[in-house]
């Protein structure tokens, strides 16, 4: 067990496209909030702003959890924003990948997790492509811990049973 996760807009998606829709698993989504009202598992405002784009049965999810799911960047991330920016642009990414990673949630999630001594949850995996920068590339450069949804669920336990009929 770890302390705070936080989410990458990609566990949402792929959980509502694929494996945990809101039809046949809502209790991936029970846990969620489970998970956030005793303080493991939360994302980011800027998360929240890419889900809520989709107009989707996934952003009526989203704007049903309320402020504390979704945390805005406090005091401590934007003091890590520095370091993140400066370890991005110090690798062999081409300039366009660069100021697009610095435009999009993924700087944010990694400032926040960095400020926070957070795990990074993602479906990303590694990859040493200059054109695109991805989130377990800066996690590993700058020491923050990063891990897949369903490392996450194992971590902690997680157990979806299948209950009575109803």
């Amino acid at each position: 067990m770890t302390g705070m996760y936080l989410l990458d807009a990609n566990v949402f998606m792929q959980a509502k496209n694929l494996h945990y829709g809101f039809d046949f698993c809502p209790a991936f989504w029970d846990w969620l909030i489970e998970q956030n009202t005793i303080g493991k598992v939360f994302s980011i405002e800027k998360v929240e702003d890419e889900i809520l784009a989709g107009d989707d049965e996934l952003s009526l999810w989203v704007k049903g959890q309320g402020s504390g799911f979704y945390l805005p960047p406090n005091d401590g991330v934007m003091a890590c924003f520095p370091e993140v920016s400066a370890w991005v642009a110090g690798q062999n990414y081409q300039p366009a990948a660069v100021n697009t990673f610095l435009q999009v949630a993924d700087y944010y999630l990694v400032s926040h997790a960095k400020a926070a001594d957070a795990v990074v949850v993602t479906h990303e995996t590694p990859a040493n492509s200059p054109k695109k920068v991805k989130i377990p590339n800066v996690c590993i450069g700058l020491d923050i811990k990063c891990i897949t949804p369903y490392e996450m669920l194992r971590l902690e336990k997680a157990r979806f049973i299948l209950g009575a009929q109803g």
